[in-house]
């Protein structure tokens, strides 16, 4: 038996649940709008960490993008391309989780971070193995 998290279709099919999440809330009558942003970010880290697991390498805990992109790069250079995303995704970690955060237009705000982890889960699934 295979060991799960050095699995990368086991990350891509935990990132595909958080997809999931992401399309149920985006059909609800109301939408959380950081909940869909909390998804958004955990699925594009979970592609990341499938890219890096399909390299041989082991990932970091760590729900920092931009540090996970930093290995990926040791891998591609073209990934090069996503650290805006990266970067940006990496807080909706923790701070939309909170209710003292203020967040101004919630909805761009998510809509955004859902094309983000969109444009990362695309590129890194062009690099996965078949």
């Amino acid at each position: 038996m295979s060991d799960p998290v050095r699995d990368w279709r086991s990350w891509i099919a935990k990132a595909d649940e958080d997809w999931l999440c992401i399309r149920n809330e985006l059909a609800a009558a109301q939408t959380p709008w950081s909940v869909v942003c909390f998804h958004a970010q955990q699925a594009a880290e979970k592609y990341l960490k499938a890219f890096l697991v399909a390299n041989g390498f082991d990932p970091e805990r760590t729900h920092a993008r931009d540090a996970l992109l930093k290995e990926c790069l040791r891998f591609d250079s073209s990934l090069a391309s996503l650290q805006a995303e990266c970067q940006q995704l990496t807080d909706f970690a923790v701070d939309v989780r909170y209710p003292d955060i203020p967040i101004a237009d919630e909805e761009q705000i998510g809509r955004e971070a859902v094309a983000m982890a969109d444009r990362i889960c695309a590129a890194i699934r062009k690099r996965l193995p078949v």
